[in-house]
Protein backbone atom coordinates (compact mmCIF):
# COMPACT_ATOMS: atom_id res chain seq x y z
CA UNK A 1 0.00 0.00 0.00
CA UNK A 2 2.68 2.56 0.67
CA UNK A 3 4.39 2.16 -2.30
CA UNK A 4 1.47 2.85 -4.29
CA UNK A 5 -0.01 6.10 -2.58
CA UNK A 6 3.32 7.52 -2.62
CA UNK A 7 3.99 8.16 -6.11
CA UNK A 8 0.19 9.30 -6.23
CA UNK A 9 1.13 11.98 -3.82
CA UNK A 10 4.43 12.52 -5.52
CA UNK A 11 2.73 13.33 -8.57
CA UNK A 12 -0.23 15.03 -7.47
CA UNK A 13 2.16 17.78 -6.08
CA UNK A 14 4.26 17.60 -8.96
CA UNK A 15 1.33 18.64 -11.02
CA UNK A 16 -0.17 21.14 -8.82
CA UNK A 17 3.04 22.95 -8.90
CA UNK A 18 3.90 22.92 -12.27
CA UNK A 19 0.12 24.42 -12.69
CA UNK A 20 0.91 27.27 -10.63
CA UNK A 21 4.06 28.05 -11.76
CA UNK A 22 2.53 28.37 -15.14
CA UNK A 23 -0.21 30.10 -14.20
CA UNK A 24 -0.69 34.06 -15.00
CA UNK A 25 -0.89 36.16 -12.07
CA UNK A 26 -3.79 39.31 -12.70
CA UNK A 27 -2.78 42.60 -13.33
CA UNK A 28 -3.39 43.72 -9.64
CA UNK A 29 -1.08 41.41 -7.97
CA UNK A 30 1.53 43.21 -9.76
CA UNK A 31 0.38 46.38 -9.07
CA UNK A 32 0.26 45.17 -5.29
CA UNK A 33 3.91 44.52 -5.69
CA UNK A 34 4.65 47.78 -6.82
CA UNK A 35 3.04 49.23 -4.15
CA UNK A 36 5.33 46.93 -1.67
CA UNK A 37 8.42 48.36 -3.32
CA UNK A 38 7.39 51.58 -2.82
CA UNK A 39 6.44 51.17 0.92
CA UNK A 40 9.94 48.88 1.20
CA UNK A 41 11.86 51.89 0.11
CA UNK A 42 10.93 54.23 2.74
CA UNK A 43 11.51 51.61 5.53
CA UNK A 44 15.24 51.51 5.10
CA UNK A 45 16.00 54.33 2.44
CA UNK A 46 17.18 56.31 6.01
CA UNK A 47 19.75 53.80 6.52
CA UNK A 48 21.82 55.66 3.61
CA UNK A 49 21.24 59.17 4.52
CA UNK A 50 21.84 58.85 8.10
CA UNK A 51 24.71 61.40 8.32
CA UNK A 52 22.59 64.02 6.10
CA UNK A 53 19.41 63.50 8.18
CA UNK A 54 21.43 63.68 11.30
CA UNK A 55 22.88 67.08 10.41
CA UNK A 56 19.88 68.33 8.93
CA UNK A 57 18.12 67.76 12.24
CA UNK A 58 20.68 68.98 14.37
CA UNK A 59 20.45 65.11 16.04
CA UNK A 60 23.50 62.86 16.49
CA UNK A 61 23.46 59.46 14.07
CA UNK A 62 21.88 57.19 16.99
CA UNK A 63 19.07 59.63 17.19
CA UNK A 64 18.78 59.72 13.63
CA UNK A 65 18.63 56.26 13.42
CA UNK A 66 15.37 56.15 15.54
CA UNK A 67 13.44 57.13 12.15
CA UNK A 68 14.36 53.43 11.53
CA UNK A 69 13.31 52.04 14.82
CA UNK A 70 10.29 54.31 15.00
CA UNK A 71 8.96 52.84 11.71
CA UNK A 72 9.73 49.93 12.75
CA UNK A 73 7.48 50.18 16.11
CA UNK A 74 4.80 51.33 13.76
CA UNK A 75 4.87 48.24 11.55
CA UNK A 76 4.82 46.30 15.17
CA UNK A 77 2.15 48.76 16.78
CA UNK A 78 -0.31 49.11 13.72
CA UNK A 79 -0.09 46.41 11.66
CA UNK A 80 -2.15 43.20 13.62
CA UNK A 81 -4.18 46.59 14.80
CA UNK A 82 -5.20 47.74 11.98
CA UNK A 83 -6.19 44.22 10.18
CA UNK A 84 -8.74 44.54 13.23
CA UNK A 85 -10.21 47.36 13.19
CA UNK A 86 -10.59 47.15 9.46
CA UNK A 87 -11.91 43.43 9.21
CA UNK A 88 -15.41 45.36 8.67
CA UNK A 89 -14.37 47.61 6.17
CA UNK A 90 -14.35 47.27 2.43
CA UNK A 91 -11.08 46.31 1.13
CA UNK A 92 -10.59 48.56 -1.67
CA UNK A 93 -11.06 51.15 0.10
CA UNK A 94 -8.69 49.87 3.09
CA UNK A 95 -6.11 50.12 0.30
CA UNK A 96 -6.58 53.59 -0.49
CA UNK A 97 -6.72 55.19 2.58
CA UNK A 98 -3.69 53.87 3.55
CA UNK A 99 -2.07 54.62 0.89
CA UNK A 100 -3.37 58.31 0.84
CA UNK A 101 -2.16 58.15 4.63
CA UNK A 102 1.46 57.15 3.17
CA UNK A 103 1.33 59.99 1.25
CA UNK A 104 0.50 62.49 3.47
CA UNK A 105 3.13 61.48 6.28
CA UNK A 106 6.04 61.43 3.74
CA UNK A 107 4.80 65.30 2.69
CA UNK A 108 5.01 66.52 6.51
CA UNK A 109 8.03 64.35 7.10
CA UNK A 110 9.33 66.23 4.10
CA UNK A 111 7.96 70.05 5.20
CA UNK A 112 9.92 70.10 8.61
CA UNK A 113 12.88 70.18 10.54
CA UNK A 114 11.56 70.00 13.60
CA UNK A 115 12.78 65.85 14.29
CA UNK A 116 9.87 64.88 16.66
CA UNK A 117 7.13 66.04 13.91
CA UNK A 118 9.63 63.35 11.52
CA UNK A 119 9.57 60.93 14.38
CA UNK A 120 5.56 61.30 14.41
CA UNK A 121 5.44 60.86 10.73
CA UNK A 122 7.51 58.10 10.08
CA UNK A 123 5.20 56.10 12.68
CA UNK A 124 1.61 57.20 10.93
CA UNK A 125 3.43 56.30 7.65
CA UNK A 126 4.37 52.83 9.48
CA UNK A 127 0.69 52.33 10.34
CA UNK A 128 -0.52 52.96 7.27
CA UNK A 129 2.33 50.38 5.36
CA UNK A 130 1.15 47.23 7.98
CA UNK A 131 -2.49 48.36 7.06
CA UNK A 132 -1.91 48.13 3.08
CA UNK A 133 0.34 44.94 3.41
CA UNK A 134 -1.85 42.96 5.69
CA UNK A 135 -5.32 43.55 3.58
CA UNK A 136 -3.11 43.50 0.66
CA UNK A 137 -1.56 40.03 1.11
CA UNK A 138 -4.94 38.78 1.48
CA UNK A 139 -6.36 40.93 -2.00
CA UNK A 140 -3.17 39.77 -3.69
CA UNK A 141 -3.98 35.88 -2.63
CA UNK A 142 -7.76 36.25 -3.51
CA UNK A 143 -6.76 37.61 -6.61
CA UNK A 144 -4.81 34.56 -7.78
CA UNK A 145 -6.56 32.32 -6.59
CA UNK A 146 -6.21 28.79 -4.22
CA UNK A 147 -3.37 27.48 -7.09
CA UNK A 148 -1.09 30.67 -7.26
CA UNK A 149 -1.86 32.01 -3.59
CA UNK A 150 2.20 32.01 -2.40
CA UNK A 151 3.07 33.17 -5.81
CA UNK A 152 1.25 35.94 -5.46
CA UNK A 153 2.79 36.53 -2.30
CA UNK A 154 6.25 36.03 -3.60
CA UNK A 155 5.70 38.92 -6.32
CA UNK A 156 4.13 41.32 -2.60
CA UNK A 157 7.67 40.18 -1.01
CA UNK A 158 9.69 40.25 -4.38
CA UNK A 159 8.31 44.29 -4.13
CA UNK A 160 10.35 44.96 -0.77
CA UNK A 161 13.66 43.05 -1.96
CA UNK A 162 13.58 44.98 -4.89
CA UNK A 163 13.79 48.20 -3.05
CA UNK A 164 17.02 46.96 -1.84
CA UNK A 165 18.41 46.92 -5.06
CA UNK A 166 16.49 49.45 -7.13
CA UNK A 167 14.69 52.03 -4.67
CA UNK A 168 17.02 52.60 -2.01
CA UNK A 169 20.08 52.80 -3.64
CA UNK A 170 18.58 55.53 -5.97
CA UNK A 171 16.61 57.31 -3.08
CA UNK A 172 19.76 57.43 -1.09
CA UNK A 173 21.88 59.01 -4.11
CA UNK A 174 19.31 61.28 -4.48
CA UNK A 175 18.96 62.48 -1.06
CA UNK A 176 22.75 62.89 -0.89
CA UNK A 177 22.09 65.57 -4.63
CA UNK A 178 19.06 66.96 -3.39
CA UNK A 179 19.06 67.19 0.34
CA UNK A 180 17.19 63.85 2.23
CA UNK A 181 13.59 65.38 1.87
CA UNK A 182 14.23 64.88 -1.99
CA UNK A 183 13.14 61.18 -1.78
CA UNK A 184 10.23 61.81 0.82
CA UNK A 185 8.80 63.81 -1.91
CA UNK A 186 9.10 61.46 -4.28
CA UNK A 187 7.78 58.60 -2.76
CA UNK A 188 4.38 60.93 -1.37
CA UNK A 189 3.94 61.59 -5.68
CA UNK A 190 4.30 57.85 -5.90
CA UNK A 191 2.01 56.83 -3.58
CA UNK A 192 -0.82 59.01 -4.82
CA UNK A 193 0.15 57.76 -8.22
CA UNK A 194 -0.30 54.22 -6.79
CA UNK A 195 -3.89 55.45 -4.23
CA UNK A 196 -5.31 56.42 -8.55
CA UNK A 197 -4.29 53.39 -10.02
CA UNK A 198 -5.55 51.31 -7.41
CA UNK A 199 -8.98 52.93 -7.50
CA UNK A 200 -9.40 51.97 -11.19
CA UNK A 201 -8.07 48.05 -11.27
CA UNK A 202 -9.60 47.11 -7.43
CA UNK A 203 -12.89 45.39 -7.57
CA UNK A 204 -15.57 46.66 -5.34
CA UNK A 205 -16.18 44.91 -2.43
CA UNK A 206 -18.72 44.42 0.53
CA UNK A 207 -17.58 44.56 4.47
CA UNK A 208 -17.52 41.56 5.60
CA UNK A 209 -18.94 40.32 9.11
CA UNK A 210 -16.12 41.34 11.39
CA UNK A 211 -17.00 39.44 14.52
CA UNK A 212 -17.08 36.16 13.26
CA UNK A 213 -13.45 36.91 10.94
CA UNK A 214 -12.04 38.27 14.46
CA UNK A 215 -13.06 34.66 15.86
CA UNK A 216 -11.52 32.85 12.90
CA UNK A 217 -8.42 35.08 13.09
CA UNK A 218 -7.66 34.26 16.63
CA UNK A 219 -8.42 30.85 16.22
CA UNK A 220 -5.70 30.50 13.43
CA UNK A 221 -2.83 31.57 16.48
CA UNK A 222 -3.87 28.76 18.47
CA UNK A 223 -0.30 27.14 17.02
CA UNK A 224 2.66 26.97 19.03
CA UNK A 225 4.84 26.47 15.74
CA UNK A 226 3.68 29.55 14.37
CA UNK A 227 5.42 31.51 17.11
CA UNK A 228 8.32 29.99 16.72
CA UNK A 229 8.87 30.93 13.06
CA UNK A 230 7.58 34.36 14.43
CA UNK A 231 10.30 34.69 16.42
CA UNK A 232 12.61 33.48 14.06
CA UNK A 233 11.94 35.44 11.69
CA UNK A 234 12.43 38.16 14.54
CA UNK A 235 15.47 37.21 15.09
CA UNK A 236 17.48 36.78 11.86
CA UNK A 237 15.60 40.01 10.50
CA UNK A 238 17.44 41.81 13.74
CA UNK A 239 20.62 40.32 13.05
CA UNK A 240 21.32 42.13 9.43
CA UNK A 241 18.74 43.88 9.07
CA UNK A 242 20.22 45.89 12.25
CA UNK A 243 23.72 45.88 10.64
CA UNK A 244 22.40 47.34 7.56
CA UNK A 245 20.42 50.00 9.51
CA UNK A 246 24.10 51.51 10.33
CA UNK A 247 25.35 51.09 6.69
CA UNK A 248 26.39 54.58 6.29
CA UNK A 249 28.91 55.44 9.03
CA UNK A 250 30.03 51.64 8.96
CA UNK A 251 31.49 52.13 5.38
CA UNK A 252 32.42 55.99 5.57
CA UNK A 253 33.85 56.02 9.57
CA UNK A 254 35.25 52.41 10.14
CA UNK A 255 36.31 51.62 6.05
CA UNK A 256 37.17 54.79 5.17
CA UNK A 257 34.95 54.80 2.28
CA UNK A 258 33.40 58.36 0.53
CA UNK A 259 29.94 59.09 0.74
CA UNK A 260 29.17 58.68 -2.56
CA UNK A 261 30.35 55.09 -3.03
CA UNK A 262 27.64 54.23 -0.09
CA UNK A 263 25.25 53.73 -2.78
CA UNK A 264 26.91 51.71 -5.06
CA UNK A 265 27.20 48.86 -1.76
CA UNK A 266 23.44 48.91 -1.53
CA UNK A 267 23.28 48.33 -4.73
CA UNK A 268 25.70 45.68 -4.09
CA UNK A 269 24.02 44.53 -0.99
CA UNK A 270 20.50 44.56 -2.65
CA UNK A 271 21.37 42.05 -5.64
CA UNK A 272 22.61 39.84 -2.90
CA UNK A 273 18.73 39.86 -1.44
CA UNK A 274 17.58 39.13 -4.62
CA UNK A 275 19.60 36.48 -5.77
CA UNK A 276 19.37 35.17 -1.95
CA UNK A 277 14.91 35.32 -2.53
CA UNK A 278 15.29 34.06 -5.71
CA UNK A 279 17.76 30.92 -3.82
CA UNK A 280 15.29 30.69 -1.34
CA UNK A 281 12.26 30.11 -3.09
CA UNK A 282 13.61 28.01 -5.67
CA UNK A 283 15.12 25.45 -3.11
CA UNK A 284 12.63 26.72 0.09
CA UNK A 285 10.00 24.06 -0.91
CA UNK A 286 12.00 20.92 -1.12
CA UNK A 287 14.49 21.69 1.53
CA UNK A 288 13.36 24.43 3.89
CA UNK A 289 15.62 23.80 6.43
CA UNK A 290 18.59 22.89 4.72
CA UNK A 291 18.39 26.58 3.13
CA UNK A 292 17.76 28.09 6.38
CA UNK A 293 20.47 26.42 7.98
CA UNK A 294 22.71 27.64 5.56
CA UNK A 295 21.34 31.15 5.75
CA UNK A 296 22.34 31.40 9.35
CA UNK A 297 25.61 30.10 9.17
CA UNK A 298 26.58 32.36 5.97
CA UNK A 299 25.00 35.35 8.35
CA UNK A 300 27.26 34.22 11.39
CA UNK A 301 30.37 33.76 9.51
CA UNK A 302 29.64 37.25 7.26
CA UNK A 303 29.27 39.00 10.94
CA UNK A 304 32.06 36.89 12.08
CA UNK A 305 34.20 38.77 9.09
CA UNK A 306 32.33 42.14 9.39
CA UNK A 307 33.29 42.26 13.56
CA UNK A 308 37.42 41.51 13.10
CA UNK A 309 37.34 42.86 9.25
CA UNK A 310 35.57 45.28 8.70
CA UNK A 311 37.64 47.84 8.35
CA UNK A 312 39.21 46.50 5.39
CA UNK A 313 37.07 48.06 2.10
CA UNK A 314 37.44 44.94 -0.32
CA UNK A 315 36.07 42.70 2.99
CA UNK A 316 33.36 45.35 3.98
CA UNK A 317 32.03 45.42 -0.09
CA UNK A 318 32.48 41.97 -0.26
CA UNK A 319 30.21 40.71 3.39
CA UNK A 320 28.18 43.70 3.27
CA UNK A 321 27.20 41.91 -0.09
CA UNK A 322 26.98 38.59 1.26
CA UNK A 323 24.89 39.96 4.43
CA UNK A 324 22.16 40.66 1.81
CA UNK A 325 22.11 37.19 0.13
CA UNK A 326 22.36 34.98 3.26
CA UNK A 327 19.87 37.21 5.03
CA UNK A 328 17.04 37.34 2.49
CA UNK A 329 17.48 33.57 1.49
CA UNK A 330 15.60 32.29 4.78
CA UNK A 331 13.09 35.13 4.28
CA UNK A 332 10.69 33.66 1.92
CA UNK A 333 10.94 30.27 3.33
CA UNK A 334 9.75 31.78 6.97
CA UNK A 335 6.91 33.37 4.94
CA UNK A 336 5.94 30.15 3.03
CA UNK A 337 6.23 28.34 6.57
CA UNK A 338 3.87 30.76 8.30
CA UNK A 339 1.71 30.55 5.43
CA UNK A 340 1.04 26.77 5.58
CA UNK A 341 0.82 27.08 9.51
CA UNK A 342 -1.78 29.50 9.70
CA UNK A 343 -3.30 29.07 6.33
CA UNK A 344 -3.11 31.77 3.75
CA UNK A 345 -6.07 33.82 3.47
CA UNK A 346 -5.49 34.62 7.28
CA UNK A 347 -5.36 38.69 7.82
CA UNK A 348 -4.20 38.89 11.18
CA UNK A 349 -1.48 35.52 10.87
CA UNK A 350 -0.11 37.67 8.45
CA UNK A 351 0.09 40.86 9.82
CA UNK A 352 1.62 39.42 13.17
CA UNK A 353 4.30 37.93 10.47
CA UNK A 354 4.63 41.32 9.29
CA UNK A 355 4.84 42.79 12.95
CA UNK A 356 7.71 40.44 13.67
CA UNK A 357 9.80 40.60 10.60
CA UNK A 358 9.51 44.55 11.54
CA UNK A 359 10.01 43.77 15.68
CA UNK A 360 13.60 42.35 14.15
CA UNK A 361 14.24 45.74 12.72
CA UNK A 362 13.48 47.81 15.62
CA UNK A 363 15.69 45.35 17.82
CA UNK A 364 18.37 46.05 15.54
CA UNK A 365 18.37 48.96 14.62
CA UNK A 366 18.06 49.78 18.27
CA UNK A 367 20.20 47.93 19.41
CA UNK A 368 22.61 49.15 16.67
CA UNK A 369 22.45 52.49 18.04
CA UNK A 370 23.36 51.28 21.29
CA UNK A 371 26.72 49.72 20.19
CA UNK A 372 27.50 52.72 17.56
CA UNK A 373 27.37 55.29 20.97
CA UNK A 374 29.02 52.68 22.83
CA UNK A 375 33.29 52.24 22.75
CA UNK A 376 33.57 49.99 20.44
CA UNK A 377 31.62 52.64 18.22
CA UNK A 378 30.82 51.23 14.59
CA UNK A 379 32.94 47.71 15.17
CA UNK A 380 30.31 46.95 17.85
CA UNK A 381 27.17 46.49 15.28
CA UNK A 382 28.56 43.52 13.53
CA UNK A 383 29.04 42.16 17.07
CA UNK A 384 25.38 42.98 18.09
CA UNK A 385 24.71 41.06 14.76
CA UNK A 386 26.65 37.85 15.28
CA UNK A 387 25.31 37.43 19.36
CA UNK A 388 21.25 37.73 17.33
CA UNK A 389 22.49 35.87 14.62
CA UNK A 390 23.54 32.68 17.11
CA UNK A 391 20.44 33.79 19.03
CA UNK A 392 18.11 32.69 15.69
CA UNK A 393 19.86 29.31 15.10
CA UNK A 394 17.94 28.13 18.46
CA UNK A 395 14.37 28.29 17.11
CA UNK A 396 15.94 27.57 13.26
CA UNK A 397 16.51 23.96 14.85
CA UNK A 398 13.78 23.45 16.42
CA UNK A 399 11.49 24.42 13.80
CA UNK A 400 13.68 21.96 11.67
CA UNK A 401 13.60 19.40 14.21
CA UNK A 402 9.46 19.80 14.59
CA UNK A 403 9.18 20.11 10.73
CA UNK A 404 11.00 16.17 10.76
CA UNK A 405 8.64 14.60 13.47
CA UNK A 406 5.26 16.32 11.60
CA UNK A 407 6.93 14.75 8.32
CA UNK A 408 6.98 11.39 10.25
CA UNK A 409 3.24 11.82 12.22
CA UNK A 410 1.50 12.74 8.21
CA UNK A 411 3.01 10.12 7.20
CA UNK A 412 1.98 7.59 9.27
CA UNK A 413 -1.64 7.08 8.25
CA UNK A 414 -0.46 6.08 5.01
CA UNK A 415 1.50 3.38 5.99
CA UNK A 416 -1.26 2.19 8.99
Amino acid sequence: MPSTQAPTDVSTGDITADTAARQRLPLLVWMLGVVTFVMGTTEMIVAGLLPQVASSLEVTIPQAGLLITVYALGMVIGTPIMSIATLRLPRRATLIMALLLFAVAHVVAASTDDFAIVLSARFVAAIATGTFWAIGAVVAAAAAGPEAGAKAMGIMVGGVTLSTVLGVPIGTAAGQLLGWQGPFWGLAVLAAGCAVLLWKVLPGSKATDGKANLRAEFRRLRNTRLWVIYVATALIQAAFLGVYSYIAPQLTERAGMAEAIVPLIMIAYGVGALAGTTIGGRFGDRRPYSVIGIAVAGLIITMAALLLWGSDPIIAILFFTLMGLFGFAAAPVLVSEALQTAGPDGVLPIALSNSFFNIGVAVGSGLGGVAIASSLAEQGVPAIGLVLTIAAAVPCIGLGLTAKKTIRDQDQPLTA
